[in-house]
């Protein structure tokens, strides 16, 4: 039997399309939040594979950065510029931490969970925080389950 042509093209299409089904999501990085001084808003996002987050400096001198030992297994990781937004395409099923260099030991700290954020968790939950940053990574990170 053979396949009628218009449906081989249209499965050909939607394949082609399927990107543009990927969402943006966005962070705001604030002087002060609904969470109190240096947060991210939301502090913690979950994402499609494939989806993107944007991270916007809604208050001068922050950053957005992955945190050494909180990304996936073959996961890139990522560093924005001081005071410029900054897009990361998440491709990897995982926990990835993220921080703001300058506020991170004030508790600047944020977590993406891609798909249902299990791959890495454990690993994830082993990784050592400064300062305030211990405690708003624990209780992010006791939200990825939920």
């Amino acid at each position: 039997m053979r396949t009628p042509l218009y449906l081989v093209l249209g499965a050909a299409a939607l394949a082609a399309a399927s990107p543009s089904f990927a969402a943006n999501h966005t962070v705001r990085m604030l002087n002060r939040g609904a969470a109190g001084a240096m947060v991210f808003e939301p502090a913690l996002v979950r994402v499609a594979p494939g989806d993107t987050v944007t991270f916007v400096p809604s208050n001068p001198s922050h950053n957005a950065e992955s945190i050494a030992g909180m990304t996936p297994t073959g996961a890139q990781p990522f560093r924005g510029a001081m005071n410029r937004p900054t897009t990361v395409r998440f491709d990897r099923a995982g926990v990835y931490g993220y921080k703001c260099m300058p506020h991170y030991g004030m508790g600047m700290v944020g977590v993406v969970v891609v798909g249902n954020g299990a791959a890495n968790l454990p690993a994830a939950r082993q990784v050592s925080h400064p300062g305030r940053a211990r405690q708003v990574m624990t209780n992010l990170l006791g939200q990825v389950g939920r």
